[in-house]
């Protein structure tokens, strides 16, 4: 089973994943007073950047025109519109496309620096895995096909789960520095419970952030961006806060 990325986002601020703010909207008339308080949230003045983006089970949404950046709330307005009145057509949809009823709008971030970060089961070794890279908000299979050794893998255990060393050996790989070192820790540590504790398939960060320096944070944040979560199909009976967000 899979679910929407607003879902997946709500799941990470739950396990203390710092997520950027958002929220989601299904009528285009609620559009404008949401970009205000999110990029309020956000600590974002006047013309704060947000993104406006559809919730559907398919790819493709930006070059399909439905992610999009705002600066006001006349844009988010505008495009809340579009969105809540088009269908949806991309590579994945099929010439049919989709209706799109649910929107997030999140507030938007600068971005130093992009990290790909996920936990699923390598089937070889019969063991769940942490998988990152340096080179995130791409598709990891684009990564593997062309610079594979900037994939890392580092086993979790079946009962220890992954062990703050291993988390810190694969921060320094990926090339945090200062006190970015023990906020990628402390999210990879979090995304293991989570995985084990929602019966998941797959839970991708993608993109993982940083942001540039700023006050309170000289070495920038870490931030996940983007979440995408399966789960065992087979194990839903004991996740029902978790099916009842299928659609």
């Amino acid at each position: 089973m899979k679910v929407h990325e607003y879902q997946g986002r709500q799941l990470l601020a739950d396990a203390g994943i710092p997520v950027p703010p958002g929220s989601v909207i299904t009528d285009a008339g609620d559009a404008a007073a949401t970009y205000e308080r999110v990029v309020s949230e956000a600590g974002l003045g006047p013309g704060g950047l947000a993104v406006v983006k559809a919730q559907v089970h398919a790819g493709g949404r930006g070059k399909a025109g439905f992610v999009k950046l705002v600066r006001s709330a006349k844009e988010a307005t505008d495009a809340a519109t579009f969105m809540l009145s088009n269908r949806m057509v991309s590579v994945q949809t099929g010439p049919e496309g989709l209706d799109v009823n649910t929107l997030l709008i999140a507030a938007g971030v600068d971005i130093a620096k992009e990290y790909y970060l996920a936990i699923t089961t390598d089937r070889a070794t019969r063991r769940n895995v942490l998988i990152a890279s340096s080179e995130g908000g791409v598709e990891i299979e684009q990564v593997a096909h062309d610079n594979p050794d900037a994939i890392i893998k580092e086993p979790i255990h079946p009962l220890l789960g992954l062990q703050p060393c291993q988390a810190r050996r694969v921060a320094f790989d990926l090339g945090f520095t200062g006190k970015q070192v023990n906020q990628a820790v402390a999210i990879m540590l979090a995304l293991t419970k989570l995985y084990a504790a929602r019966d998941c398939s797959l839970a991708e960060i993608n993109p993982l952030i940083v942001t540039p320096p700023s006050d309170g944070f000289p070495d920038g944040r870490v931030l996940a961006i983007d979440a995408k979560f399966n789960f065992d199909d087979n194990a839903l009976f004991r996740q029902k806060d978790v099916k009842a967000m299928f659609d």
